[in-house]
């Protein structure tokens, strides 16, 4: 198993029935841990607890992968989390027993820069 598997939602590129079709495959990761990048460039890590056909998304017990160059992965604690379906880039699920074995605290990378239209 790879560590994530990625569904990709670009609204201008789909109708509302293909966005109908996207928004049902996420069925399969309500309750288990996603990792969400934004359009916006940011990474978001929790459990999916819903959505809806505009693919709005709930996580719950969320945090924040902040990426930085020239430190480790800060991960901020965001709880309860909605995210705008207009705002969703990339969903994909997280394989916690991969995920688990990363020492973010030693991971440096750049930060994504924000999609643009």
């Amino acid at each position: 198993m790879s560590n994530f598997s990625f569904h990709e939602f670009n609204r201008s590129a789909f109708g509302t029935s293909e966005r109908v079709r996207m928004a049902s495959s996420l069925e399969g990761y309500v309750d288990q841990i996603v990792n969400v990048i934004t359009n916006d460039g940011r990474n978001i890590v929790g459990v999916l607890k819903g959505y809806d056909q505009c693919i709005n998304i709930i996580l719950e017990d969320c945090h924040e992968r902040v990426f930085a160059p020239d430190s480790g992965v800060e991960q901020v604690v965001l709880g309860l989390y909605i995210i705008r379906g207009d705002n969703v880039a990339v969903i994909g699920e997280v394989d916690e027993d991969e995920d688990i074995r990363i020492d973010y605290s030693k991971v440096k990378g750049e930060t994504l820069k924000p999609v643009v239209h």
